[in-house]
């Protein structure tokens, strides 16, 4: 609750701050910047590619993926999350005259929405970034549990958001006996299933997923679209790129697999909440037919190829995967677009008109690329040249346009003034 609270409030105070102070390390280490400097960082970040500083966190079902390719604590039991894109949970980090000033990311959404998002992604979703990219690590682990998201008109009446947290389970790597769970078994009985649910959640019985919900075996570079009231959990032996709408407080869990979280007492259950959302006709068909090996080839040329690898109809995201051994050329399209290496050991992202300095990128990084870029290449770089690689982009649907970045960057602030 408090930090939406305090976005609300210093929202209105952007326009007339005098001073920002981060106090991320400790308030004797306080670092004080100039509101003038504060908005030339944020203008900054809106006008070429960046990352947010990633945030790693232990769960119940967490992994060691992350630990030993990432390079993490090794000591630590696991590692569950790794919020890479969530601008309103991650930080941005500004070179203030060689020191680093942490701020949250979401300031730039706030104080740069048009340059940001672009014209159409903004007037649709406000200063709001919709787009979110974090992994879910289970290699070693346990599996999810078993949910299901909201659908729109659900989470509108009873939560008051605006749009619901469609997703898709992008696999970065896999172990042997890997599976997702996703739809429902054909002939499920909507009430046999709920009333087992409610039965285990009351500590009764356990629950037998595998009688009522479809496991796929899942291997790496594999791309499950899971539109919102679809049941799905990603099954234990997986490192998961999960690739989604942003409001993500909103799950619906049905079935923990007899387990307790990790401060010993049972994490909660929402049968009912679930119950209202499922949709039951996603059946064995309905999900090979619309969800599974959705890849499409668009386009190739020397050295790569571009192929679309989902999200469904329903859903609002686009998502395009580019295997390729030298320069990519992309555009914007004035909305924006957000990366991931998925891949390969290192790639580089240039300006062809050096509008921006150039910006390497590793194995597993997510990085943005603000609407007002415009044009910008991609090519294999460092230990990753000689290599095949492969990003995935996300942008929002339907918000392209055909106005040359300049007129994009032009209109910001017009747009940002409302």
């Amino acid at each position: 609750m408090e930090w939406r609270v305090a976005d609300r409030h210093k929202r209105q105070l952007f326009p007339a701050v005098d001073y920002v102070l981060d106090t991320n390390r400790s308030v004797a280490e306080g670092k004080l910047i100039t509101g003038e400097t504060f908005h030339r960082g944020m203008a900054a970040a809106a006008a070429a590619p960046f990352r947010v500083v990633p945030f790693f966190d232990p769960g119940v079902w967490g992994g060691q993926w992350m630990k030993k390719v990432i390079g993490l604590d090794a000591g630590a039991d696991n590692y569950a999350w790794c919020f890479d894109c969530v601008p309103e949970e991650n930080s941005i980090l500004l070179d203030v005259g060689g020191d680093i000033v942490e701020l949250p990311s979401v300031d730039v959404v706030f104080t740069q929405p048009a340059a940001l998002l672009g014209p159409q992604t903004y007037a649709r979703f406000g200063a709001e970034f919709p787009i979110r990219f974090d992994f879910l690590d289970t290699m070693e682990g346990g599996n999810l549990s078993l949910q299901v998201h909201p659908l729109t008109d659900y989470i509108q009446d009873r939560f008051g958001m605006h749009y619901t947290q469609d997703e898709s389970y992008y696999l970065l790597d896999a172990g042997p006996d890997a599976v997702v769970y996703l739809g429902l078994k054909t002939g499920t009985d909507p009430d046999a299933m709920v009333a087992a649910l409610r039965e285990a959640s009351d500590g009764g019985t356990h629950f037998p997923a595998e009688d009522y919900v479809n496991a796929f075996p899942a291997k790496k570079h594999d791309h499950f679209s899971i539109p919102a009231g679809t049941v799905h959990a990603s099954g234990a032996n997986s490192m998961v790129l999960e690739i989604s709408a942003t409001p993500y407080i909103f799950t619906f869990k049905m079935w923990d697999w007899d387990r307790v979280g990790l401060d010993g007492r049972p994490r909660p259950i929402h049968v009912e909440h679930a119950g209202r959302n499922i949709q039951w006709d996603r059946t064995t068909e309905w999900v090979h037919e619309q969800l599974l090996d959705q890849v499409e080839q668009l386009g190739s040329g020397p050295g790569w190829t571009e192929e679309r690898t989902g999200l469904h109809e329903l859903e609002f995201i686009e998502v395009r995967r580019h295997w390729f051994t030298d320069v990519v050329d992309h555009h914007t399209h004035g909305t924006v677009n957000v990366l991931n290496l998925v891949e390969g050991a290192q790639a580089v992202v240039e300006s062809p008109d050096g509008s921006f300095e150039p910006f390497v990128v590793s194995y597993a990084e997510t990085f943005i690329i603000p609407a007002s870029v415009g044009p910008y290449t991609i090519r294999p770089h460092g230990p990753g040249a000689g290599q095949k690689l492969a990003t995935v982009k996300a942008s929002v649907r339907g918000t392209e346009t055909a106005l040359p970045a300049r007129v994009v960057e032009a209109a910001a602030p017009r747009l940002a003034e409302g």
